[in-house]
């Protein structure tokens, strides 16, 4: 009598541990699949030396608290910046990739220094290191392609623009992962054009780091233009967000300028991308063995959950198949 009431109870407790999954919990909220979860993040990488020396940024320690983070939050697209490949660590956005089972790209600026392609290979080679933009996918990633952007201030820091094509359940989502140079503007105009470039192929979401704060001239201006959203400034309005500059290895926030940004483009509708929420993440630190503090990354994350409207005739894009790595 009492194992079968054992078993009369046992599914019932196999439901209240799943419920109690967070993972679980977040992935039955997927369920509506015009919902789409998207993250920019910089992982503040180890050095153009680190493919032979440790910089004492712990970037072993901070890759496990983000593979941890990236996991309870469940983001379908990451777009990562100071994304790395060096000898010591190996492919960083690969690693997360794998631990995710997310689809990935991964475009190192660092190929691009003088714009010969045997030259700057063999340079990256030389050093053991590499580091660029990288776009993450728990969808299909049918399509990417590289652009090149303009050193107007800086001739020898190559900083390039990474656009992949995404297959969502609604229909292809064009996601672009950008870390500009500090103040440079005119790297913001031809990011701009590039975005605006692909209003045509339907929803575009354009993230990263563009160092810069959102009173710049060009930031201003594309707020100011129709089609153009800030996600995280309509979900906050009038919250400062700042997103950069936290020092790792204390207890306290110390991040307080905004640079980090989704921004969507809508296609021919303007219901094609709805913010239904946006908030920082990677807000607070973890610990090493020692119980000291350690944060991420000295940036924070950026979250925003969009609706997506359906697309009844997806636009081919004009970019080429390519394969994941």
């Amino acid at each position: 009598m009492m194992a079968n009431r054992v078993l009369c109870i046992l599914p019932w407790l196999a439901g209240i541990l799943l419920l109690s999954n967070p993972a679980v919990r977040a992935e039955e909220s997927r369920g509506d699949q015009s919902a789409l979860r998207v993250l920019t993040y910089n992982l503040l990488h180890d050095g153009p030396w680190s493919g032979f020396f440790e910089s004492g940024t712990h970037l072993a320690e901070r890759l496990d608290m983000t593979i941890q983070e990236l996991q309870r939050l469940q983001p379908d697209v990451i777009a990562l910046q100071e994304a790395s490949d060096s000898r010591k660590h190996g492919n960083v956005p690969q690693r997360i990739a794998d631990a995710l089972e997310y689809q990935m790209v991964f475009a190192p600026a660092t190929e691009h220094i003088f714009g010969i392609s045997p030259l700057d290979r063999l340079i990256t080679a030389a050093i053991g290191f590499k580091e660029g933009p990288a776009i993450l996918s728990r969808y299909p990633i049918v399509a990417s392609e590289v652009y090149d952007l303009p050193r107007c201030q800086r001739r020898l820091d190559p900083r390039i623009l990474l656009r992949v094509e995404i297959n969502t359940p609604t229909g292809p989502v064009q996601v672009f992962s950008a870390h500009t140079s500090k103040g440079d503007e005119c790297q913001l105009q031809r990011v701009g054009e590039l975005f605006r470039e692909h209003r045509g192929t339907g929803r575009a979401i354009l993230m990263g780091d563009l160092n810069t704060g959102e009173q710049s001239p060009v930031l201003t201006g594309w707020q100011k233009e129709s089609g153009f959203i800030d996600a995280f400034r309509v979900a906050n309005p009038g919250v400062s967000g700042g997103t950069v500059w936290q020092n790792i290895y204390v207890e306290w926030p110390t991040a307080d300028r905004r640079v980090d940004f989704i921004f969507l483009f809508h296609g021919n509708s303007d219901e094609s991308l709805v913010v239904r929420s946006s908030r920082l993440a990677f807000d607070q630190p973890g610990r090493l063995p020692n119980g000291d503090a350690l944060w991420p990354s000295d940036h924070r994350g950026v979250l925003a959950d969009i609706e997506l409207a359906p697309v009844d005739k997806p636009r081919m894009s004009r970019l080429s198949d390519t394969s994941t790595r």
